[in-house]
Formats: C-alpha cells, structure tokens, sequence
C-alpha cells in the first residue's frame, strides 16, 4: 500500500496545486487556486484538536508542511480528513468524486478479512479508476505521459496480490519501517554504529526468548499494570470500565432540568410513574466519572461536562478533543403519535458525552424495578446530523440537540470531527477498519 500512500496520492496532490514536473493543467480543470489549498492546509492542521490522539498523530498543514508527511499521516489525511476539506473546492465535482471513488477502494483494501466478492470490487474497481484517471489527468496527450507512472499500473495487480497473499495488512511495510526506527535509539557510538546496533538486537533476541522459555512475559514486560490496577477503574458493565477523576455522592450536582430527563428515562426503562421513580431517585446515591474506557482495550473517552478540580494534577484536561461518540438507542417510530403502540427500532447516533453517572438505585413500586441495583447512565448532547456523505462513513452537522439520557452499554466508540467552513464532518474508524491498523508491538512501546 506504500505505492498509494508514499506516490499515487503524493502525485494527486501534486497536480492539484500545479507542482508536478511543470506541467500544467492541459484541457482539464483540476488544480486547486492557492488561496483554497491554504484554507485546505489550515483546516487539515486544525482537525488535530478535534481528532482524538486514538486516531493517530495530527495531520500536518498540506499547504505549508512538506517535511511531516510519512506514509501513516498521507494514509491518515486522505482517507479521513482530505473527504472533507476537498468537498466543493474543485471546479468541476467529477475531480472530487475520482478522488472519493479511490478512497473507498483503499477502505476495502484495509479490511481485517475480504471477501471473494470485494476482491472482484476491488479488482473492478481500480479498472474503472486507472481509465478515469488517464482521461482526467493524463488526457491522452503523449506530453502529459509523465502522469502515468508505473505505479499507476500497480494499481491494477493489487487484488491479484490479495488473492495471492490475503489482504493487505499480511505483508505491508510498517513493521519493518516500525522496527527500523525503533533501531535509532539503539545506537550509543557514532564510531562503531553498527556494533550498537549488532549489541542491541542480540540483547532483543535473548530477552525474547527468556520470556517465552519461563513464561516470564509479564514479569519481565515494562509496560504499566493492567487497566483494572493501574487506573484503579470501576467496572460496573463487561463492556466498559470508570476512570478517575470521580466525585462521590455528596459532590454531585444534578440540576432540576437534568433531573426530570433522568426520571423521564427510568420510567421508559423500568414502566413506573413519575412520582415514584422520583421518589426512589432522591434516595438514591449518584457518583460521577470524568472518563469512560470500552473494555477490553479500546477507546477512553472523556465527560466533556466534568469540571477539573485540584485533585486531578492537571492530566485530565488534554488538547485533542476525546469527548464525540457514537452511540445506538432504540427510537420509538410512533413517537408523535400518541395514540398508538410504541414500536422500537435501533438506530445509530452520534453526539457529546458530556456526563458519566452511577445510580445506586433503590427499588421502585409498582414498577419492573424491583430489587436495588446500580446502573450507569450516559449523557450525551446529540449532533443534529443534517447530510451523509454518499459514499464514506462521514457525517455532517452544524447544530446539536438537546441532552438525553442513556444506558452506558449504548456508547460503542470515539469518534473524530472536522470543522469546514462552518460545519462539521464526523469521521468514525469503527467497523472493518478498525483492526487493521498496524500498533507497534509491545516491547517497542516500553522503549
């Protein structure tokens, strides 16, 4: 996939801003005027505030920075946040639409797991994007034969190669890229580089294989304890674990508003009335979490409405934003009709986790809540999605709704924003995508 990353989308950009072996524009209309690919760069550079770090480093300014890009961050940008900076900035929206059409085909590439099905889409489609590709740039014109490079041509063998040695992220480069970088540290003379090197390795290669005789993984690993001891986390749910900062009970503020929307909930949940679900609510005792961790090992989320306090030593506040998820609730169709049956269906929504709630909750008369349990409530300020993108998993809104209250178990995931001209593109890499992403591996970490 390096030949995508480190040319194929390097050239696109290239020729969009007029910099590609001096030629220019020929009959087409695909260069991009200065003025939009600077508005382009700085939006690209701003989405890392609002991109969680989960998602990988900030993507550099595309207009001003041409020494950040690696072929993870190209990968990153194009895939993400390049669909949303570039809709509408071409002159003619074929050029755009080329460009998604490749987007989605990288996103099939990256799959955990293909199927026999997508190889042929797959296969299909690079065909059709190669020919689009020579019509648009290449334009047929023998002088313009520079922007046909071999690569371009590779592009047709790459589901020949998933065929042969399954998808993609069998045998990419990153580990090695990884692994030669990791080597960098290693060396401690400028005299005799390679004997630090030789040293280091060894040394690699006989800890390894101690780990592996004595089963002395952990003992010997420097990574920090497991999350339950490291974090001292609260885990209520199989599905999600409680992160300090916490408030107990006597510390928590509900305001009358909140407090009706959380009765409003109960009672949907448990069919009891509203003057005995607030009765077993006053009784109740309320804590409150600043982060939320989905176990075993994925995202934290922050509560965007918990105020640091000195007790916190400054590290829950962070510059990227961590706090927009996606979750999934069941919406009654018959909401505004009153008069009928109240039929459920799920539905995925997306918005910001502002509090992180337990409820020991008492039992509540004449209800289905009848012995005392805790729950743990999630509330979130919905995004009003307002557009979907037709093609990609992005989504757009320039507004949110009004707070709801939910069971914890319906967030599944972070997810990323993009601020663009006034409105914002949510990026979400859950799914198929989200295991393959390569991690270096644990010993690369403790170093």
């Amino acid at each position: 996939m390096h030949l995508l990353f480190e040319n194929v989308l390097k050239n696109l950009m290239l020729l969009w801003t007029a910099g590609y072996k001096g030629l220019d524009k020929g009959t087409g209309e695909y260069e991009v005027l200065p003025t939009i690919w600077d508005a382009i760069g700085a939006a690209s550079a701003t989405s890392g505030n609002t991109i969680p770090s989960a998602f990988g480093p900030r993507s550099p300014n595309v207009a001003n920075d041409k020494t950040s890009w690696t072929a993870d961050s190209r990968a990153f940008w194009s895939m993400y946040v390049a669909p949303v900076v570039l809709s509408g900035r071409f002159k003619e929206r074929r050029y755009y639409d080329h460009f998604v059409r490749l987007v989605r085909l990288i996103n099939l590439c990256l799959q955990f797991e293909i199927t026999e099905e997508e190889v042929v889409e797959i296969r299909c489609g690079f065909a059709k994007w190669v020919q689009d590709y020579e019509r648009l740039y290449y334009q047929h014109d023998p002088k313009r034969l520079s922007v046909c490079p071999l690569t371009i041509h590779a592009l047709l063998h790459i589901a020949d190669s998933i065929v042969e040695a399954g998808p993609v992220w069998t045998c990419w480069a990153f580990p090695m890229e990884r692994y030669c970088g990791s080597l960098q540290g290693a060396i401690k003379s400028r005299r005799y580089p390679y004997a630090s090197l030789n040293r280091y390795v060894l040394d690699r290669a006989r800890l390894t294989q101690i780990k592996l005789r004595y089963d002395l993984a952990e003992t010997l690993s420097m990574k920090p304890p497991s999350l339950h001891g490291f974090y001292r986390a609260a885990c209520l749910h199989k599905t999600c674990a409680f992160l300090p900062p916490h408030r107990a009970h006597s510390d928590v503020a509900i305001s009358p508003p909140l407090r009706t929307k959380i009765i409003g909930a109960l009672c949907t949940r448990f069919n009891g009335t509203a003057e005995d679900t607030r009765a077993a609510l006053a009784k109740a005792e309320l804590e409150e979490w600043g982060r939320l961790r989905i176990l075993p090992d994925a995202d934290i989320i922050r509560a965007a409405g918990y105020t640091e306090d000195s007790n916190t030593r400054g590290a829950f506040n962070a510059e990227r934003d961590a706090t927009y998820v996606r979750y999934e609730a069941l919406m009654d169709l018959h909401t505004r009709n009153h008069g009928q049956e109240s039929v459920y269906q799920p539905d995925t929504f997306y918005g910001q986790l502002r509090r992180i709630l337990t409820v020991h909750l008492p039992p509540i008369p004449n209800s289905s809540h009848t012995v005392a349990t805790t729950l743990a409530l999630a509330i979130i300020r919905e995004c009003k999605i307002e557009e979907d993108h037709p093609m990609l998993d992005i989504h757009y809104y320039s507004a949110e709704g009004a707070l709801g209250v939910f069971d914890i178990t319906t967030v599944q995931c972070l997810v990323g924003r993009i601020k663009d001209r006034g409105r914002w593109g949510i990026i979400d890499r859950s799914g198929s995508l989200s295991r393959a992403i390569y991690n270096p591996d644990d010993e690369d970490q403790d170093e």
